[in-house]
């Protein structure tokens, strides 16, 4: 039997001492994702930073002067997704704070939630939004359940 091949995903860590666990479990859940809207993956790139990162190319790119947790660039130029995404761990572990939940929990959603932009939903209008979480939430509860990780989850 043959393994199948890693998908195009890559991770890098940019200024962060953070590391990211089952990164391969990882790269095949998001390339399900992407399966599973009939979407084929050239290529993803997460980028973990820092706020200060985060925010410039949030200054330089989008022109939005407010700190994020992650910002999703859609490079595709025809049927093959490409993208590249940026996360700042410092407002992931200040979220997952404020929103009394575990860091790996926060993180993982803020993981799905550039998949699916990249998928095609969106989140600016109050119905985007509540797509968008439902998604979140169902990726999530797959996700930990298939490798039964415990985490603390809220109720938004």
């Amino acid at each position: 039997m043959t393994k199948p091949s890693d998908p195009p995903i890559f991770f890098y860590f940019q200024k962060t001492a953070f590391s990211l666990r089952n990164r391969k479990k990882l790269k095949h859940f998001l390339a399900q994702i992407f399966r599973s809207k009939k979407k084929r993956l050239a290529r993803l790139i997460y980028v973990f930073s820092t706020d200060r990162d985060v925010l410039k190319i949030n200054r330089q790119y989008l022109s939005h002067d407010f700190y994020t947790d992650v910002i999703t660039f859609n490079l595709s130029d025809g049927w093959d997704i490409e993208g590249e995404v940026y996360l700042s761990v410092d407002r992931i572990k200040e979220n997952a704070k404020a929103f009394n939940v575990s860091f790996s929990y926060e993180l993982h959603r803020v993981i799905f939630h550039a998949a699916l932009h990249l998928c095609g939903y969106g989140d600016k209008t109050t119905g985007d939004k509540v797509i968008m979480r439902k998604e979140e939430d169902r990726y999530l509860s797959e996700y930990f359940a298939l490798f039964h990780v415990k985490h603390h989850k809220l109720n938004r």
